[in-house]
């Protein structure tokens, strides 16, 4: 396990502990390792192209830079019984393993982030990043979405209509 999986798994124990009984359920039975998946991962910012590449990935416990690590791995909001890769989680390593930040906002109703910013690039009162597999929209969160071996991910800056 590379020393940030390591770091991130102790954080996600340690928030869990703290948190008390919200996250028992975690710490007790934690969604199973799914085996990692490459896809094709497309930012987009509003200035072109930010990052497209292949990331291989799993569904994790993930870390933007606004603080706050939850899981991301598909089973978030009952959303899969069995855990995977997921978009939110591709672009976290993405940013990881080529040195830039991305931002969300956690919403716990949602059990879901809303990614807001990608290196630098945040929405605004006009712009959101949209988050698609395989030029469509997905339905679910980007935590929520389980993704597949070769799958066409993109985080596009998206204007609100």
């Amino acid at each position: 396990m590379p020393a940030t999986r390591t770091r991130r798994a102790a954080t996600a124990l340690a928030a869990a502990a703290t948190a008390g009984l919200a996250f028992t359920a975690f710490a007790v039975t934690p969604a199973a390792a799914a085996d990692p998946v490459t896809v094709t991962l497309t930012l987009t910012g509003p200035s072109g192209v930010i990052f497209d590449d292949e990331v291989t990935t799993t569904g994790h416990t993930v870390t933007p830079v606004t603080g706050g690590n939850h899981p991301c791995d598909g089973t978030n909001n009952g959303a899969n019984p069995t855990a995977g890769a997921t978009p939110t989680a591709a672009l976290d390593d993405a940013a990881d393993d080529n040195n830039f930040d991305w931002a969300g906002v956690w919403y716990s109703s949602f059990d879901d982030y809303l990614v807001t910013t990608i290196d630098g690039y945040s929405q605004d009162a006009d712009h959101f990043y949209e988050i698609s597999v395989n030029g469509t929209p997905t339905p679910v969160g980007g935590c929520q979405f389980l993704l597949e071996e070769g799958d066409e991910v993109a985080f596009t800056w998206t204007e609100i209509w």
